[in-house]
C-alpha cells in the first residue's frame, strides 16, 4: 500500500503545478519576492511606502455552485475568473487596491490538465484586477468528493490611504446612485437557476435566440471585476461616497450595506433594461419579481452612490474604462433601506 493507490497523486500534483506556472508567471508585480512553489507567498511593502496611512484591506469568497456548470459542460477556464472577482470586487468597494491572490482547490482527484485550466482562470483574473497571484494550493481529497468534482475558493489582500476608504458615512440626501452593468448572472443564485432549468448537457447546450447563446454560454459568462473601473472614477477626480458590490442577496441585502442611518435608496429598475438572462430565469421559473432583486444583480454588478455635480464625470470615467453605466436612482431621508420603484 502506498499513497498512490489510498488515492493521494503526489506525481499528478507536481504536474499541475509545472502545467500552471506559465499562467502565474503573467500575474507578477514588481513586488512579488521569489516564485512559485514556496510555502508562502512573498510580497514586498514598497507599494504603500507613499501613503498616509495605509490600511489593508482583505476578501474572501468562492464560486458557490455555479461550479456546477462547469462540471456539466466540461468547461473550466472561467470560474477562476468568477472566484477572483468576488474576492477583489469586495476590496475595491473599500476603496482599496488589491495586491495579491491565493487560489484553494479541493478536489477528488487531481487531473493536471483540469486543475491547470482552473488556474489559467484564476490568473486571467487576477491580471484583470492587476493582482499578483503568489501562491495556492490543490488539495486531493479521495472519498471525500466525487473524483470529476473540485471546489474553488479564494482570498485576496488589498490596500488604500485611510483618507482613500469608502464608508458610506458622507452620503446624504439629493446624492445620486450610478450603476455598473455586469456581465450577466455573475456567481449568485445558481442554486436556484439549477432548480428552474434542467441540470443536463442538453438542457445547457440549448440555444435561445433572446440570449444569442446556448443557455450554458450564457450562464458561464464569468463576474466582471470593477478594478479599473473604480480607479478611473478615482483618478478624475470623483469621490465616491458608497460603494456595492452586488452579489447574494441582489440589491435589497446590498445596497442599503452602503448607507447610513437616515438615508434611505431608491432605484428605479426602468432606468436600464435588464438582461434577457434574467427575464428568462424569472418567465421560466415562475419567480416574483422581488425574489428576482432578491436574488440577483438584475444587470448591475456595481451601484455607486455619488455628489450629483460629479455624476456626469463619473459616467464619462466608467465609459474611458469600458464599462456601461447608467443613473438609476437617488438618495433620500428615511428609514436605512432600499425602495425598487
Amino acid at each position: 500500500m502506498d499513497y498512490k493507490k489510498a488515492g493521494v497523486d503526489i506525481e499528478a500534483g507536481y504536474q499541475s503545478v509545472e502545467l500552471m506556472k506559465k499562467y502565474v508567471k503573467e500575474t507578477m508585480r514588481p513586488e512579488v519576492i521569489g516564485g512559485l512553489g514556496g510555502f508562502s507567498g512573498a510580497f514586498s511593502m514598497e507599494a504603500v511606502k507613499g501613503m498616509e496611512k495605509p490600511v489593508l484591506l482583505s476578501g474572501t469568497d468562492g464560486v458557490g455552485t455555479k461550479i456546477k456548470l462547469a462540471f456539466l459542460l466540461d468547461k473550466h477556464d472561467t470560474v477562476g475568473i468568477d472566484c477572483v472577482a468576488m474576492c477583489v470586487n469586495d476590496v475595491v468597494c473599500a476603496g482599496g487596491e488589491p495586491l495579491f491572490f491565493l487560489d484553494y482547490i479541493a478536489c477528488g482527484k487531481n487531473y493536471p490538465e483540469k486543475i491547470a485550466a482552473i488556474v489559467k482562470g484564476v490568473a486571467e483574473g487576477c491580471k484583470q484586477a492587476g493582482a499578483a497571484l503568489v501562491g495556492g494550493e490543490t488539495a486531493e481529497h479521495p472519498g471525500l468528493m466525487p473524483e470529476e468534482e473540485y471546489d474553488l475558493a479564494g482570498f485576496t489582500v488589498g490596500v488604500v490611504d485611510e483618507k482613500d476608504l469608502i464608508t458610506g458615512e458622507n452620503i446624504k440626501e439629493g446624492d445620486i446612485l450610478v450603476g455598473i452593468a455586469s456581465s450577466g448572472v455573475h456567481s449568485n443564485g445558481f442554486s436556484l437557476i439549477r432548480k428552474v432549468f434542467e441540470m443536463t448537457r442538453e438542457s445547457l447546450d440549448t440555444y435561445y435566440d433572446e440570449l444569442g447563446s446556448t443557455l450554458g454560454e450564457a450562464l458561464l459568462v464569468p463576474t466582471r471585476i470593477y478594478v479599473k473601473a473604480l480607479k478611473s472614477v478615482k483618478d478624475s477626480g470623483v469621490t465616491i461616497k458608497g460603494c456595492s458590490h452586488i452579489t447574494g442577496g441582489g440589491f435589497y441585502e446590498n445596497i442599503p450595506r452602503m448607507l447610513p442611518e437616515g438615508i434611505t435608496a431608491k432605484v428605479e429598475k426602468y432606468s436600464y433594461e435588464v438582461p434577457a438572462v434574467f427575464k428568462l430565469i424569472q418567465k421560466t421559473g415562475g419567480i416574483e419579481e422581488q425574489m428576482m432583486y432578491n436574488t440577483y444583480n438584475m444587470g448591475l454588478g456595481m451601484v455607486l452612490a455619488v455628489d450629483p455635480a460629479d455624476v456626469q464625470k463619473t459616467l464619462d470615467a466608467l465609459c474611458k474604462a469600458g464599462e456601461t453605466a447608467y443613473v438609476v436612482g437617488r438618495c433620500e431621508a428615511g428609514e436605512k433601506g432600499l425602495t425598487i420603484c
